[in-house]
């Protein structure tokens, strides 16, 4: 279904609805007004807000920040928005539950960097966007606030762990959504809702502290212009972030228009049978080729030198390394410890098990792989892998435990193809590949050379440009 030429409120992308406010077509109050409308209505169906703000101290900000266009004073790009931050992420005066209940109640004091760059830019913040407990799992549902629902089919999953965030962009309950992603946290949900997410490179968006790790914040829209423009918002050098990339991100709301006559990408796959993937997954990827032909670029099939093994062993390690540091308020406590979900107690138990040796070896598995992935960007452009290694599953699996006949010997291992990504911190965005006879979304993954996330949003302009999937086809729920 195309977009409307003049849409409801509701229906306009980001960069629309700023546009139009900026020209007093459309007033903060009536944005306001029309999308906490469509959440009354429609968001108790897919479950992808939480923490929700009282409807009238919205509309009263979203006045004020009328009286602000009226004064003529400058205002962000984001003026007047309703944003939905991700219950990982705190944002001040609201609560950051992290989908479990020993977080209940715990309210932010202050706003994490890219929120408070958020509101700097205008948004006004509604809510927080349902997340699995911890972020852990690609499957959004906690014991607080339930699960998250597809859009396209509410008995499926929406993904995670940034589950709530691609749902409410699919229902157009918000214009924009910040994520996150350790392990396709922005991009599975994003594949699964048919809506657009950018796992940044490492440093993009300001991380804490001198580790680098896997897990990035990151932004997800329904345009690739959108999501581009979020990203001037989020990333940035920050005083205190020692790791930031130090680049002016006003580059990434340049034109997104470019020739790409020439550009050679990679296909992944299934990396000769090494991934186990659901039956129908593959051509729906595969389906993605003519559109990239059609814009210029070469397609063809890559692989990966030495394989995947000690790349995935490498990435375990990373993550019960990461996921232990964010939980050690837990480990010592017996009763807590036993009311996490089985998911984080396995990984807390594997990082009480590691040792120096073990850390040295998450580094020293990470530079091997970063040269791994450095040769395949002297042969290729750009790399194209599945965003995930099955469709949407019922909302009531905690997660895939066999595919095509393969046991999963983790919780997380049928989501093995994104995890390479954030161990080498390339740049990749989650495109729409379209749907399957049955309805369902997938996606796929574009991954671009270190640092180079403008060029990334640009190809991924090219292909939406030729597909979009998007605004072709709407939730059922809203056609």
């Amino acid at each position: 279904m195309a977009s409307r030429v003049t849409p409801e409120p509701v229906l306009l992308d980001a960069v629309e609805a700023s546009w139009m406010i900026r020209r007093r077509e459309i007033s903060c109050v009536e944005l306001m007004r029309a999308h906490l409308e469509h959440i009354e209505r429609f968001n108790p169906l897919v479950g992808a807000l939480v923490s929700l703000v009282d409807p009238d101290l919205l509309l009263h900000k979203a006045r004020s920040h009328d009286r602000a266009l009226e004064r003529g004073e400058p205002v962000g790009w984001m003026h007047g928005f309703p944003l939905a931050v991700k219950d990982l992420t705190d944002a001040r005066g609201l609560p950051t539950s992290h989908g479990s209940p020993l977080f209940v109640g715990q309210v932010a004091e202050a706003d994490s960097p890219a929120v408070a760059r958020m509101r700097t830019a205008g948004a006004i913040v509604i809510g927080k966007t349902n997340v699995p407990e911890f972020g852990l799992g690609s499957h959004t549902f906690n014991s607080v606030f339930g699960a998250t629902r597809n859009p396209y089919d509410r008995t499926r999953t929406a993904g995670g762990s940034s589950g709530g965030a691609a749902a409410a962009l699919a229902m157009r309950l918000v214009p924009v959504a910040d994520g996150s992603d350790f392990m396709g946290s922005l991009r599975n949900p994003a594949a699964y809702c048919n809506v657009l997410g950018l796992r940044p490179g490492f440093g993009r968006v300001p991380p804490n502290g001198f580790v680098a790790d896997p897990g990035v914040a990151g932004p997800m829209g329904r345009t690739v212009r959108d999501v581009a423009m979020l990203l001037s918002t989020m990333a940035g050098p920050h005083p205190r972030s020692p790791l930031s990339m130090d680049q002016d991100p006003s580059c990434f709301t340049e034109s997104l228009d470019i020739d790409h006559a020439g550009t050679r990408i990679g296909w992944l796959g299934d990396l000769d049978g090494h991934l186990a993937v659901e039956e129908g997954v593959l051509d729906q990827c595969r389906s993605t080729f003519p559109a990239f032909d059609d814009v210029g670029c070469t397609v063809e099939k890559a692989r990966i030198p030495g394989g995947l093994t000690d790349a995935w062993e490498t990435f375990l390690l990373w993550r019960h390394w990461m996921v232990g540091e964010k939980l050690h308020a837990v480990h010592d406590d017996p009763d807590v410890y036993a009311r996490l979900k089985p998911e984080a107690r396995w990984e807390v138990d594997r990082y009480r098990a590691m040792s120096v040796r073990d850390i040295a070896r998450a580094r020293e598995g990470r530079d091997r792989w970063h040269a791994t992935v450095c040769e395949l960007f002297e042969r290729y452009d750009y790399l194209l892998a599945p965003s995930a290694q099955v469709f949407p599953f019922p909302t009531e699996q905690r997660w895939p435990s066999e595919i095509a006949g393969r046991e999963m010997d983790t919780y997380h291992r049928w989501m093995e193809t994104t995890a390479p990504w954030a161990l080498s911190g390339n740049p990749v965005l989650n495109l729409p590949a379209g749907f399957t006879a049955a309805g369902l979304p997938m996606g796929v993954q574009l991954i671009g050379r270190h640092r180079d996330e403008l060029g990334l949003l640009r190809l991924g302009h090219a292909y939406e440009t030729a597909t979009d999937w998007v605004h072709r086809i709407l939730p059922p729920l809203l056609r």
